[in-house]
């Protein structure tokens, strides 16, 4: 048993290895890249909503870094996930190991990513007079470990169903751009009409991405939006691994 749990964390590590080196495969600037997007985003989201359309929202730049870097790994995890298992035709047919491994190694590449880009959101924290608040050292893990769990669970889905729907990998493209601008990313929950702020709850990322700028900025988070985002990854992990399960015994006449 513990050599076949040494087995599958190697793999995880040497694949994760292989997706971070395809990734920056002839690429210069490397994890810098990872960081650029986000903070481009964050600039033209300032110009758009703080210069022209003068939105009242204090520390406004920190507040779209704080929401826009968590959602970067959400996003980029998502994605990618539907072509999980067709960029990997070659690995899946030549070695036998558990097929959920794929997706996992995605994820936690763009986990490690998201962790590289902290220190970033600290150095602005830091700019704008502020300091990181002693309950990072609790709750970021725990909403790291909430989003992980999540996203697997949506990409174990994703990739799967992908397989015998390519229009799936479009189709989810859309999604989360819509999924983006429905969530409380550029514009905090307050400015929810009062009527529509009930269907907050029924978007499964608004508890997580809430509970990510409220650490950040106040070192405070809701109890109630994290009960609300582990339910909802427990939900995504048991619904797409009961796809996978269902589907992956068909997989090797797709591939």
């Amino acid at each position: 048993m513990r050599k076949k749990i040494q087995y599958y964390l190697d793999l995880i590590i040497v694949l994760t290895h292989k997706e971070l080196k395809v990734r920056y495969k002839s690429s210069f600037l490397g994890y810098l890249w990872s960081i650029a997007q986000p903070l481009c985003l964050a600039f033209v989201f300032f110009l758009a909503f703080k210069i022209v359309m003068r939105v009242q929202i204090e520390d406004y730049t920190l507040f779209l870094i704080a929401g826009l870097f968590p959602w970067q790994w959400f996003a980029n995890s998502l994605g990618s996930s539907p072509l999980a298992f067709l960029n990997n035709v070659s690995i899946i047919k030549k070695v036998n190991f558990p097929r959920t491994v794929i997706p996992l190694t995605v994820i936690l590449q763009d986990a490690f990513h998201f962790l590289l880009s902290i220190p970033v959101i600290v150095l602005f924290l830091f700019i704008y007079g502020k300091s990181p608040s002693p309950s990072w050292i609790y709750i970021l893990p725990l909403l790291m470990v909430i989003q992980f769990f999540m996203i697997f669970g949506f990409s174990l889905l994703l990739s799967s169903v992908n397989l015998f729907f390519r229009d799936l990998e479009r189709m989810a493209s859309i999604l989360l751009t819509l999924l983006f601008y429905f969530t409380p990313i550029l514009y905090p929950e307050t400015m929810v009409p009062q009527n529509f702020q009930p269907l907050l709850k029924f978007n499964p990322v608004a508890p997580i991405m809430m509970s990510w700028r409220n650490l950040f900025l106040t070192g405070a988070v809701n109890p109630g939006d994290i009960f609300v985002s582990l339910l909802y990854a427990l939900a995504a992990l048991v619904l797409g691994y009961r796809v996978y399960r269902s589907l992956s015994w068909r997989f090797a006449e797709i591939l």
